[in-house]
């Protein structure tokens, strides 16, 4: 099923000259990876604390996107390649989603279940994924909704809150149902390719 993961060979195709500076100034993959990890849990924390800020999510979920796409560059093409990059790539990436979709669940008139309850089916879908790689094939990648894809979700819903455009109460309870039935969807697809 199409995904935006797709569209991820062009983008890194232009994030190609950005990360081989990178590499002549020294930082490594998983400076940037810790970094990415830690600003997305600094952001949702004060999203969360001060219920404003929205606008700078979708403009920190394009840039964290592009950090994600741009460690894997330097670990891939500048032999930066190691076992501890593997586990904070995959681990941060769960906990910075989490992070990010957290301050959802302390707004008034969202159901703090749901929400947690998306995060959680967020973060299976990453475990689905993962499984290829634990079963000796590739990373799963598949939509309906990987993680770019929920980004965008994500970065829609801050643009729509930083416009205070209004949510009636059947969208804030239909949204996370969607998210976690696109994800469950995501989850079957993984695992009917990894099996």
């Amino acid at each position: 099923m199409p995904t935006l993961y797709d569209l991820k060979p062009r983008f890194q195709q232009l994030l190609r000259p950005a990360v081989r500076g990178l590499a002549r100034a020294g930082i490594t993959a998983n400076q940037i990876t810790v970094g990415a990890g830690a600003a997305s849990v600094a952001l949702g924390g004060w999203i969360t604390a001060q219920h404003s800020g929205w606008i700078l999510l979708p403009v920190f979920l394009f840039l964290r996107m592009a950090l994600n796409a741009m460690d894997g560059m330097l670990a891939r093409e500048h032999d930066q390649q190691s076992k501890l990059g593997a586990v904070l790539n995959e681990l941060l990436d769960v906990v910075s989603d989490a992070a990010l979709t957290l301050p959802f669940a302390t707004l008034p008139g969202w159901n703090p279940l749901l929400v947690c309850a998306a995060i959680f089916f967020a973060a299976l879908t990453e475990m689905a994924g993962v499984m290829g790689m634990a079963t000796g094939g590739a990373r799963r990648n598949e939509g309906p909704f990987g993680k770019s894809d929920r980004a965008f979700a994500l970065g829609f819903l801050g643009v729509w809150l930083a416009f205070g455009w209004p949510v009636n109460t059947m969208g804030m309870e239909i949204a996370p149902v969607v998210w976690i039935l696109l994800c469950v969807a995501t989850i079957v697809q993984r695992v009917r390719r990894t099996a």
